[in-house]
């Protein structure tokens, strides 16, 4: 079989069409998934896939070894029940208890940039979305790289970033998970170059983000700060992002090592959205 692909954008991403991953999956076919999720920039959407759990689990442990549940128990209460490698994102509640966190990811980041070793992928399911709302926004961090100036680029390569969770708990919802605890927080970070080689495709991507991104080594604090600005005002121009709007059982895999993202989070008044994620474990930015 050969798969059916088409662009989303004009910029990158891409649709396969035709895929049921109710069905066996041979390691030929899967080669080619994870080939057009290489092409795409890290962007591929499957629509149509009423699959269980299970099917979600196996199909992603196909791209590596999964992030399990742990760790701060605050955030572990929202893994699905018998499933801990699935994480649910919702508004819903159920006699009181939120079903997912609402608010995850309304922010731009790549999920995770804070570990020593981030995850390379995830993979999110929509089960429940609203009639109108609840997007969520891609930028190309390849394109990002590559459509800054020559002497920007050499300014940028070997300088490196601090990534921390304290910088998102300072300024994002995740502040309700670690209220009171903020030395947890602190105490999660790591340091990652400014331009990440992706490691299967040799390209050269901007890694850094505003959710998680706090300042540059080696630089004064308003030096830093200017620098970082112009990075995440430009790597979001609108030539360089993809809007994706949910349909019940989308499926959409992105890759951590080269796109960040965006959850809209305008749709709570309209209605639920419950999604599940998985998320497959990474390597060390080089």
């Amino acid at each position: 079989m050969t798969l059916a692909i088409r662009p989303v954008s004009p910029g990158f991403g891409a649709e396969v069409l035709g895929l049921d991953l109710s069905r066996p999956l041979g390691d030929n076919l899967f080669g080619e998934i994870r080939q057009a999720w290489l092409d795409a920039n890290g962007i591929l959407l499957l629509r149509g896939q009423d699959i269980t759990p299970e099917q979600h689990i196996a199909f992603s442990r196909r791209f590596g070894e999964l992030h399990i549940a742990g760790g701060n128990p605050a955030l572990s209460r929202y893994y699905l029940p018998g499933h801990p490698e699935i994480y649910r994102v919702s508004n819903k509640k159920t006699d009181g208890v939120p079903q997912g966190r609402e608010d995850a990811g309304t922010y731009w980041h790549s999920d995770g940039s804070w570990q020593p070793s981030p995850p390379m992928a995830s993979l999110l399911h929509a089960l429940e979305i609203p009639p109108i709302g609840g997007d969520t926004i891609f930028a190309d961090m390849y394109q990002a790289h590559e459509t800054l100036s020559a002497p920007m680029q050499r300014m940028l390569e070997g300088l490196q970033a601090v990534h921390s969770l304290a910088a998102a708990v300072l300024k994002t919802s995740y502040g309700k998970e670690y209220e009171g605890n903020f030395e947890e927080a602190a105490a999660k970070r790591a340091t990652h170059p400014i331009v990440r080689t992706h490691p299967e495709s040799g390209r050269k991507a901007l890694f850094v983000n505003r959710g998680f991104t706090s300042h540059i080594l080696g630089m004064a604090p308003r030096e830093s700060d200017a620098i970082l600005e112009f990075l995440f005002e430009h790597a979001t121009l609108p030539e360089n992002v993809y809007r994706h709007r949910w349909q019940r059982h989308d499926l959409v895999i992105w890759d951590n090592r080269c796109a960040m993202h965006y959850a809209v989070a305008d749709y709570k008044a309209h209605g639920d959205r419950y999604m599940h994620r998985t998320t497959v474990k990474g390597d060390t930015p080089f």
